[in-house]
Formats: C-alpha cells, sequence, structure tokens
C-alpha cells in the first residue's frame, strides 16, 4: 500500500510539474483604455492582442503560450500605480505600457520593485530612461530630441514672428513644450507667449483671444489631440489664422474628427510612418483586414512584444534581470524597424520626421 500511495504521489507530482511547465507566461498592456485619450489605449490594446495571437500561432515563447492582461490607467498617474500593482499581483512577467509620461513614470518603480520589465511605446519624457532602472525600455524617442526638431522648424519658419508655445501640465506636454522652448531661444529667438492651459476643459476661447492679441503666427501646443483640436477650431472662430505646430499625440484621426477644416496645415513630429515599411505589410495587412487602421502606436506596441519576446528565448528565461541584459546587447529586427538600446533603454537610432494634416488625412511631408 506505500508503494501504491508513493507511486500515485510522484505521478501526481509528474503530472503538476508538466502542467505548471506548460501554464501560460502573463504579459501586459497598460494605457488609458477608457478617458478623453482611449484612442491611443485602442492603438495599444490592439496591437498588443494581435502581436500575442502571431507569437502563439507561431509557437509562442519557450514552449509556452502569451496571455494577455490589459490594464486601464486613464492617463492618471496613481490609477497607473495600482494598475502596476494589479499587474504585479497577476504574475505578469512583461508590461507594454503606459502610453503617457505621467504614468509611465511612476508604474515603472512599482515594475521595478516587482522584477518585471517594461517596455512603453510611447513615453517620451527623458525622465523615464534617467532614472537608472535596469528594467525600462522605450521604443519612442525622446521629448529632448523631438522638441530640438520641432525648435529648429519655428526658427526656420518663423524667425522674427510672434510665437506661442502652450502646455497641459502634463509630463509630456510640458515636457516637450520645455524642450522645444530650449531649443527655440538657443537659436535667438524669445517665444511671445509660454502658457499652461487645463487639459479636459471645453472652452478655451479666453486664451484664444490672448494669442489674438498678441499676433501669434504659430502656436506650439506641448498636449494631446483632444485639447490641441479645440484650440485649433476655437482659433477659426475667431479668425486667428495661426498654425498649430505639435507633436506625437496629434497622430489619430480623431484630431481632425474634433477640428474640421480648423485642422488645416496643422504640423506634427512623429517617426517615420511604420505602416510603409516592408517589414510591417504583413500585418498591417491583417489589421486592415479586420477592419482596423493600425496607426499611431499601434505598431510601436506590437514591435515591444515582439523585442521582449526575442529576447526572452536569446536568454532562455523571462527573468527581467536577464531579459534586459540580453536586449542592451542587441537589436532586433521589427514592424517598425530594426531596434537597439543603449544603457539607459532608450533606442539607439531614434527619427523624428513632420507630417501635415491636410483634407482630414496627415502624411508624411517628403
Amino acid at each position: 500500500m506505500k508503494f501504491k500511495l508513493s507511486l500515485l504521489a510522484a505521478i501526481a507530482a509528474t503530472a503538476l510539474s508538466a502542467t505548471a511547465a506548460k501554464a501560460d507566461i502573463a504579459v501586459a498592456t497598460a494605457g488609458p483604455i477608457t478617458g478623453q485619450y482611449a484612442t491611443f489605449g485602442e492603438q495599444m490594446k490592439k496591437g498588443m492582442e494581435q502581436a500575442v495571437a502571431d507569437i502563439n500561432a507561431a509557437g509562442g515563447v519557450l514552449g509556452q503560450k502569451l496571455k494577455l492582461e490589459v490594464g486601464d490607467d486613464a492617463c492618471d498617474p496613481k490609477q497607473a500605480v495600482a494598475v502596476a500593482n494589479q499587474l504585479a499581483k497577476a504574475g505578469v512577467k512583461f508590461v507594454a505600457g503606459h502610453f503617457c509620461s505621467g504614468s509611465s513614470i511612476p508604474a515603472s518603480q512599482v515594475y521595478a520593485e516587482e522584477g518585471m520589465l517594461q517596455i512603453s511605446p510611447a513615453s517620451t519624457n527623458p525622465k523615464l530612461t534617467e532614472q537608472g532602472l535596469k528594467n525600462v525600455f522605450r521604443v519612442c524617442g525622446r521629448d529632448d530630441q523631438q522638441g530640438l526638431i520641432a525648435g529648429k522648424y519655428l526658427l526656420d519658419k518663423y524667425k522674427g514672428k510672434n510665437i506661442a508655445i502652450l502646455h497641459d501640465k502634463s509630463a509630456y506636454g510640458k515636457g516637450l513644450a520645455d524642450e522645444t522652448q530650449k531649443a527655440l531661444n538657443a537659436g535667438g529667438q524669445k517665444e511671445a507667449i509660454y502658457e499652461a492651459y487645463t487639459a479636459g476643459e471645453k472652452d478655451y476661447s479666453a486664451l484664444v483671444s490672448k494669442l489674438k492679441q498678441a499676433n501669434i503666427d504659430a502656436v506650439y501646443v506641448g498636449g494631446y489631440h483632444t485639447e490641441a483640436g479645440l484650440i485649433a477650431r476655437q482659433m477659426k472662430d475667431q479668425g486667428l489664422k495661426a498654425i498649430i505646430v505639435s507633436g506625437d499625440a496629434l497622430v489619430t484621426n480623431e484630431y481632425w474628427a474634433i477640428t474640421g477644416d480648423a485642422g488645416e496645415d496643422t504640423m506634427m513630429t512623429f517617426g517615420p510612418d511604420p505602416r510603409e515599411k516592408p517589414d510591417a505589410k504583413a500585418v498591417v495587412e491583417k489589421f486592415r483586414k479586420a477592419g482596423y487602421e493600425p496607426e499611431g502606436y499601434t505598431l510601436y506596441t506590437y514591435a515591444a512584444l515582439q523585442i521582449w519576446a526575442n529576447a526572452v528565448k536569446q536568454a532562455n528565461s523571462t527573468d527581467a534581470a536577464k531579459v534586459a541584459d540580453v536586449m542592451r546587447k542587441g537589436s532586433y529586427d521589427t514592424v517598425i524597424g530594426k531596434i537597439g538600446f543603449d544603457a539607459k533603454g532608450d533606442v539607439t537610432s531614434p527619427a523624428y520626421v513632420w507630417y501635415k494634416w491636410h483634407n482630414g488625412q496627415y502624411a508624411e511631408v517628403k
């Protein structure tokens, strides 16, 4: 009887061990699934869902399937920390997130403490990778790179004219506005107006009146498409013909849905359109066949998981420290191009180009 019980116990232990070996690996994306920036949360969710499906169809990672968790931070820093803790409790190994820098930065502290690897597809504030955290990366550029290009553009196109720099007080918006201001001032020009506005409001007519009284020719907006769109529309209502110039948070068709033809000629910086890259063709076709246009940060999120999955295979482990070490030493072919990282976790070859809104469409300025 003792022998039989021992044999049964051994069989049960073997079965449990086999089950554990085949357990899914939890990965996640976290961003504004709800709230006024939900369009970007949807981009990230769609990108991650497709990446998980494609990796699982190809056999998974280390012989295990990936299981997707989705965290909604609504671009709120406190909610982002709560989401990060929830994902840690769920045993998540990797997070493609967050979207807003104001969420990614506090959440990164949780991921560092919990031994989780984080790659942000979209957070551009330099502080994210200046904290000295070995588990934190991003596949986008930084505000000090994007702002430098914006400042040079304003100097080139509006030298000697009246320029306003606005921001929404967020880590992303203020960071981008400050870097643009720095580049503009370094070129010998002072802005006519530097002012903050409150995100989430509907009426910016008082701000627009101030811009009009100062005869502003160009308005640099450090902020998101919702407020930038309302400012553009209210500028038109007051007869102010200044051009809106902004960053990567205007890379969504929702901007034109807010502005209508008031958004005509708006300029914005973003990376070269990944949808045009040969390596992205098959994935882009899958999205379009499913009725979804993979604009903005959809493919950046897809690429984040591609990189992590390949690094895990190279490290033969999901341990964040081991995977991070591998990531800093290699480069990865992704849907957004070949990506490598420096010691801080920033991409080694960031690229920003100009896009222009025309007749309801945005396209790269060649």
